[in-house]
């Protein structure tokens, strides 16, 4: 959090307090002044109809719902990581400790592959293991064990052991003023590991149904949290358990002129991308948000190419090495006699991830509409 930003926190929960204003207006302000960082405007989608009784959630309420149902539902499951006792720094883990107690819910110390490699040997031995970075940028210490041990346990010991009931997860992305060292993407790094799953949400329902696919998957699972969803991000959330599949894209708007291809907090900016082509080109483009990196849908991607000829990949990570370099290749691969122009990457750009300049560093909404039309126009 920036000076600025929590200068007017503070400013904002005071005057509530003399005005007599419960926590939810104070955290209505606050979710105002944060909003004003967004680069995309949040829009909320319908839950599934068949999953019952609903409840508005914001996406950080959404992931603490999924871990209660997980922690109610199997004894074995345990929540660890940096401060998550009290709830941790977004609030993600808020209630959990006093609900299930402190030898199921508790903190570790500062150390993340410390984190990783404790979270390993309690898979190994059967306990459900649900682990916290505090942030996917402080994730690179626990690499060796992320990459070496979790994901090659079960291939190096013939199935005897594994990690299956490992989870980590990880506040990632942009959020407005996190500076280099609180607004990395960190999932191309870990896309070149057989053996990993990686799952980004782009709201609320995805977050809990797709967080509870990850804690009950029989591989070690990454859930990359785009941290600007914690509180803009709303929607009528189902009250009951239920799972999401991995691996399966959504196609979010259907279209024949250009597939745009995002995840997490980048499919917002897509589709409002989308929505601008069709204002100011007159095409309609289809959206597709990926789910996961990890195993990531080929099927459903290159199917919309060879319908619409075109494809547009954007994320927030440097352009250099990103997964749309994968998504790019795939696409000229299998779809090379159906393209009308070449594929486009709108990334974030080879540089450290910067402060002040970070408006121009995200691939906005402009720079998405930019390579639409050339695209469309090749």
């Amino acid at each position: 959090m920036n000076m600025a930003v929590a200068v007017t926190s503070r400013f904002v929960l005071k005057h509530c307090r003399e005005l007599k204003l419960n926590f939810k207006h104070a955290s209505c302000a606050l979710a105002i002044i944060s909003n004003r960082n967004m680069h995309f405007t949040f829009v909320a989608e319908k839950p599934p109809e068949e999953k019952g009784e609903t409840v508005k959630l914001n996406m950080f309420q959404a992931i603490n719902s999924a871990l209660d149902i997980a922690l109610e539902k199997d004894p074995s499951a345990v929540v660890f990581g940096e401060d998550v006792a009290f709830g941790g720094v977004f609030r993600c883990t808020l209630g959990l400790q006093k609900k299930y107690g402190k030898e199921r819910v508790f903190n570790t110390p500062l150390c993340e592959q410390g984190i990783a490699g404790f979270g390993i040997g309690l898979a190994n031995v059967g306990a459900t293991a649900i682990a916290e970075m505090q942030f996917a940028d402080y994730i690179f210490p626990a690499f060796d064990q992320l990459v070496n041990e979790a994901a090659k346990c079960r291939y190096r010991s013939g199935n005897m052991f594994d990690c299956g009931s490992l989870t980590v997860r990880a506040p990632c992305s942009a959020v407005g003023h996190g500076g280099l060292y609180h607004s990395q993407s960190p999932e191309a790094y870990f896309a070149h590991t057989p053996g990993l799953k990686i799952v980004i949400p782009r709201g609320p329902i995805k977050a809990k149904g797709l967080l509870l696919s990850c804690i009950r998957d029989k591989d070690p699972c990454i859930f990359l949290e785009p941290k600007i969803l914690y509180r803009a991000a709303v929607e009528e959330v189902p009250v009951s358990d239920y799972s999401l599949p991995i691996g399966k894209a959504d196609v979010l708007l259907e279209g024949d002129a250009v597939t745009l291809v995002g995840w997490g907090t980048q499919v917002h900016v897509l589709r409002e991308a989308a929505e601008m082509a069709r204002d100011r080109l007159g095409v309609a483009c289809e959206v597709i948000d990926l789910v996961s990196i990890l195993p990531w849908d080929r099927h459903t991607v290159c199917e919309s190419v060879k319908k619409t000829g075109r494809c547009v990949v954007a994320h927030e990570a440097p352009l250099t090495g990103g997964f749309g370099a994968e998504i790019a290749a795939t696409v000229q691969e299998k779809c090379f006699l159906h393209l009308e122009a070449p594929v486009e990457r709108v990334t974030g750009f080879d540089t450290p991830f910067p402060h002040v300049f970070e408006p121009f560093y995200l691939p906005d909404k402009w720079r998405c509409l930019a390579a639409i039309e050339r695209a469309v126009k090749y």
